[in-house]
């Protein structure tokens, strides 16, 4: 074979797999779309635990909260999440990145503190304040399913904004981080509602 039809057939190949690539990267994209759906707009438990492997887990980082596991992860869900956040939640999505087996998701969750949020703020009765807090949402795959989610807030804001940090006397922001977020993410063009 002459080295020219060599450099074609593999530039073909390449190609092949570049393509193949892009469909996995926004297939999983489009799972990770179809969970945080089941999670908040429809509120179903069952369809949640669909898109995930057979023994998934899911870790809030600040506050340790999730499962580990079908049970505990169907627990978590059904008992402390799922259908669980104020009626007026929403979530915009400021960025995504998606590699061969991981989808990260910047976003900011936007609520009314009008009920206890037992996955955030467990024993926090209801403040009635407004809150936006960015969130960093790590999704692991394996094939198609959800293997873990790691999800990441600054939980001083959070409480900053609920009343129950005082920001005048330490390095603390509160909803100037989503707005300075969104702000920039405005300049940018990049931000999506992706619920409600």
């Amino acid at each position: 074979m002459s080295n020219r039809k060599h450099k074609n057939k593999k530039k073909k190949s390449n190609q092949k797999t570049k393509n193949y690539n892009n469909k996995k990267r926004s297939g999983l994209g489009a799972i990770f779309d179809k969970h945080i759906k089941c999670e908040f707009e429809d509120r179903d438990v069952d369809a949640t635990m669909k898109t995930m492997v057979k023994e998934p887990y899911v870790h809030h980082v600040p506050a340790l909260t999730g499962g580990v596991g079908y049970d505990q992860v169907y627990n978590f869900y059904k008992t402390h999440f799922v259908g669980k956040m104020p009626d007026d939640t929403k979530i915009e999505r400021i960025s995504r990145t998606v590699g061969k087996d991981q989808v990260v998701d910047e976003l900011i969750l936007k609520f009314t503190h009008d009920r206890e949020i037992e996955y955030m703020i467990p024993g926090i009765p209801p403040t009635g304040k407004y809150v936006e807090l960015p969130h960093v949402v790590v999704m692991k795959f394996v094939g198609t399913k959800i293997a873990h989610e790691h999800i990441y807030w600054d939980q001083a804001s959070l409480l900053a904004q609920i009343g129950l940090w005082d920001t005048n006397s330490l390095p603390v922001k509160g909803i100037e981080q989503s707005r300075k977020l969104q702000e920039l993410a405005d300049q940018n063009k990049t931000k999506t509602v992706i619920s409600k």
